[in-house]
């Protein structure tokens, strides 16, 4: 056997599990997903196809627009907070001259580690109109400002949004500050022999080198905001009313409150598409040349 040979059964033997695996727990659902949003389906009774009425249905429903916004604006909290923070925390803990770096990464990261159902009834007590800590501290400052942050129209989804961006922006913590150690110092270093200023080096250096990276970021950021369910699930129930519905609580309430799995999966293929075409987009537009030092 030739090497190119045993390359190519090493390849196989590697790759073919993985796929395999993918595609029996990820890829035939969402075909079977697609599949049952032509159906009118109660979960339990014969199933009726009824072509795209389905979807006429929901792009008639004002939750429906209300889902697409809230994810929208979900993703953006996460993209900005999550990536912006993560990136001017990554620069500060990759510098020698800070002290206590490991205590910082570590105290970062905690939130990740915690059950988001731990997360969001902390942040219920923080976001509490009443004697809450958000609230305390506008008084405290001799404000009379108080805002009702998890029932107010305009304040609920961004409450949410911050909640789960407060507790995953580790994650891009980790990534990006990797990232920024795998940059090599001499890059830096003729940076500084050339006068140029601290924010100027990772400006022109590190940003630019993190392209590979913040594709990553974002795609993960973006999808996690599109697919948002546990936090406004504890801390809101997707309400008062609609106004911190998602996607995927449509998709709950319509297939497990209201047993209309087939518009539960139609909702459902829609997220799948609008995740798929984010997804292509940040790879057609970051980082498209590859990076060599």
């Amino acid at each position: 056997m030739t090497s190119k040979q045993k390359y190519n059964l090493a390849l196989l033997v590697f790759t073919v599990p993985t796929l395999l695996f993918f595609t029996v727990m990820v890829t035939i659902p969402i075909l079977q997903t697609f599949q049952k949003s032509f159906f009118d389906w109660d979960g339990l009774s014969k199933a009726t196809f009824i072509g795209f009425d389905n979807y006429i249905r929901l792009f008639d429903d004002d939750d429906f627009w209300v889902s697409l916004k809230n994810g929208l604006v979900f993703a953006f909290v996460l993209v900005v907070y999550q990536i912006g923070l993560g990136t001017l925390l990554g620069i500060a803990l990759s510098s020698k001259s800070l002290r206590g770096r490991k205590f910082f990464k570590t105290t970062y990261f905690i939130p990740v580690v915690l059950s988001g159902v731990v997360v969001s009834q902390l942040w219920i007590a923080i976001y509490n109109t009443d004697g809450g800590l958000l609230n305390s501290l506008f008084a405290l400052m001799g404000s009379n400002y108080e805002q009702s942050w998890l029932s107010g129209e305009h304040t609920s989804i961004w409450a949410i949004a911050f909640t789960n961006g407060w507790q995953n922006m580790g994650v891009h913590l980790v990534l990006i500050y990797t990232a920024i150690k795998s940059i090599p110092e001499h890059l830096y270093e003729a940076a500084k022999i050339d006068g140029a200023s601290f924010w100027t080096t990772h400006f022109k250096i590190t940003i630019p080198l993190l392209s590979e990276t913040y594709k990553f970021c974002l795609i993960i950021a973006i999808t996690g905001g599109l697919n948002a369910f546990q936090n406004m699930f504890v801390m809101t129930s997707g309400g008062p009313g609609n106004i911190s519905y998602t996607f995927t609580f449509m998709m709950y309430k319509a297939a497990f409150r209201s047993n209309e799995y087939g518009y539960g999966s139609a909702a459902a293929a829609v997220l799948v598409i609008e995740c798929l075409l984010f997804t292509i987009l940040i790879n057609k537009l970051v980082a498209r040349e590859k990076i060599s030092y």
